[in-house]
């Protein structure tokens, strides 16, 4: 039996969808200040359903609370590079990728997605709790450079995934743009469900193809793009998602999360992100203090996977050891995996245990086998 969503606090931010959860009956809670639905109690589903709707036919996200900041100007391009670690001169128009925002010691400030729309304009998307701090940061590094112009756009757009093997074709219906013709990270503009102007990226957060559409954050546009899109997916089997199983689709596909597998005591080296890091790129922030980690041999510690070979879920925070019972690290993303049908789980461990083949876990004061495997767990079929 289900019954209605608690009432939001006052105090909590809303996307457009908020009312259209609610209606839903979904779980809600308080993320980074936001009120989002965890997970849709509609028949026979919740937060299992959500993920493998995801892994064999598709999903629907309302990510509308993460953030927009825009750079724009004949130095937002110098601006970009000094703040971001990957190297945006790279980009074409058209093109995103992911990067992040690290402090002077090489640890992360924030990770977000980097779109370029145009020469001298750059859509910078970032975390929804962390928005607010990030754009301070970001005006407090570049904000007084000449010929930039930093705007925080987050208001004005409402963010829809569509996320599984069958996205393409459920969103085709609504749009008339070759959606094949989007390559991964890059994206375009067209109609969507009659509303134009639409930015239509193939990104996603889930191990999946996927796009996410950006639309005016207006709550009569919003609620007719979301529920076209359901209708339009009907027929695979489409479920709103919420971010229960946001997380645990990130987690199968070994995607790193913001205060778990990233923060302000992890570097970029640490969390295994090398593959997005251009040190040949010139001067940014950070990028003195990880020059330095690798000259002194690399860094104190890594982020590894690991799967249960005991039955025990190794839950964020718990405590990971050796075979010989020393601690060596500490689990930063834990649960069961729906689709692989195992509990698996991130963890940050001493550099010189990361190549053990066995490790660990301290489940609820029980200690627990568990075997490491290489990141992700999860790989999608080209």
């Amino acid at each position: 039996m289900t019954t209605s969503a608690a009432p939001v606090a006052p105090d909590l931010k809303k996307t457009a969808l908020n009312a259209t959860h609610r209606a839903l009956k979904a779980k809600m809670v308080d993320f980074g200040g936001w009120d989002m639905p965890v997970e849709y109690p509609c028949p026979g589903g919740g937060l299992i359903a959500e993920h493998m709707a995801v892994r064999t036919g598709v999903g629907l996200f309302d990510v509308s609370h993460m953030g927009e900041i825009q750079f724009r100007g004949p130095g937002a391009l110098a601006a970009v590079q000094q703040i971001t670690m990957n190297d945006a001169s790279r980009l074409k128009d058209g093109q995103a990728h992911y990067s992040a925002l690290l402090t002077a010691r090489g640890t992360f400030v924030d990770d977000i997605l980097v779109h370029r729309l145009s020469e001298n304009d750059y859509l910078l998307v970032v975390n929804a709790g962390t928005k607010d701090k990030d754009y301070a940061w970001m005006r407090s590094q570049v904000g007084g450079r000449p010929g930039i112009h930093l705007s925080d756009y987050s208001a004005y757009y409402s963010q829809l995934a569509v996320q599984g093997p069958r996205a393409l074709e459920t969103l085709k219906k609504l749009t008339k743009v070759e959606l094949g013709a989007i390559r991964n990270y890059w994206f375009t503009w067209g109609t969507v469900a009659g509303v134009a102007n639409v930015l239509i990226a193939r990104t996603g957060y889930s191990g999946e193809d996927g796009f996410e559409v950006y639309i005016p954050a207006d709550e009569a546009t919003t609620v007719k793009v979301w529920e076209a899109l359901l209708d339009a997916g009907a027929e695979f089997g489409i479920r709103p998602c919420g971010l229960g199983a946001r997380n645990t689709l990130r987690l199968e596909a070994g995607m790193s999360l913001y205060g778990h597998e990233i923060s302000e005591e992890i570097n970029v080296l640490e969390a295994g992100l090398e593959r997005w890091l251009k040190l040949d790129k010139g001067s940014f922030i950070g990028r003195d203090a990880l020059e330095a980690v690798k000259a002194s041999g690399g860094p104190k510690r890594r982020i590894v996977g690991l799967e249960m070979v005991e039955r025990g879920i190794a839950r964020d925070g718990y405590s990971v050891f050796d075979a010989a019972g020393r601690q060596i690290g500490v689990v930063t993303s834990g649960s069961p995996a729906p689709f692989l049908k195992t509990n698996i789980a991130m963890a940050l461990v001493d550099a010189g245990a990361a190549a053990m083949e066995e490790m660990v876990v301290e489940c609820r004061g029980n200690r627990v086998r568990a075997k490491r495997v290489a990141l992700p767990f999860y790989k999608r079929a080209k």
